[in-house]
């Protein structure tokens, strides 16, 4: 009788443990889930970045797209720059609605004296030729319907210097030398001259940096 009763001390601490072993495997399985939800979130980044990338603006190349005010602007700056007269260019700025900013910071108020004192060389003129190369490539819409929308010449203002393709680094070099680029590279962005014309034709900017 007294082992029956041993044996019987000894069994029921093991049966009484068995539910609460079972208990904590299922809480175990119900948990091991949870594991997966990193992926889940850089799956998630991965969908943001590839809508960021679909959400480049167009390369646009075909100038009848250009609102007529916008081309007609254009035309009215190739004509002056083309000239080799900087003040004709100043004309075209004056007669604007608006002078067109053509430096950051103490460029003052006159752009003639300010392009002569950065190309001394060519006394100014070397601003001209830029001006008409960046004309003369593709260009961006950007900011579409709302105040700040603008026409943007060269196109590489509103694309991600990461993103250009081959080819299209092939048309940055025709208007930027390497220290450009390297330069560019080190501030993430296209800080070259652009050219900025809104829909209603109003030029609003000329103008290099950052």
């Amino acid at each position: 009788m007294r082992i029956l009763t041993g044996l019987l001390a000894i069994l029921l601490p093991l049966t009484l443990a068995l539910p609460a072993a079972a208990q904590s495997k299922v809480k175990t399985d119900q948990v091991a889930p949870k594991a997966n939800a990193p992926a889940a979130t850089k799956d998630a980044k991965s969908d943001q970045a590839a809508g960021q990338e679909r959400a480049l603006p167009e390369v646009m190349r075909d100038l009848s797209r250009l609102p007529e005010k916008v081309r007609q602007m254009r035309e009215r700056i190739l004509e002056a720059a083309r000239s080799g007269d900087l003040n004709k260019v100043v004309t075209v700025m004056q007669t604007n609605e608006m002078m067109p900013v053509f430096s950051f910071g103490s460029g003052g108020s006159d752009p003639v004296e300010y392009w002569k004192s950065n190309y001394p060389d060519s006394e100014g003129i070397e601003v001209l030729g830029i001006l008409v190369d960046i004309l003369e490539t593709p260009f961006v819409h950007l900011d579409k319907d709302t105040p700040q929308e603008m026409y943007v010449w060269p196109y590489f203002y509103g694309i991600p210097l990461n993103q250009l393709t081959p080819e299209q680094k092939v048309e940055l070099f025709r208007l930027v030398t390497g220290s450009d680029w390297r330069e560019m590279q080190e501030f993430g962005a296209y800080i070259f001259f652009r050219v900025g014309i809104s829909p209603s034709g109003v030029w609003h900017f000329f103008v290099a940096g950052d």
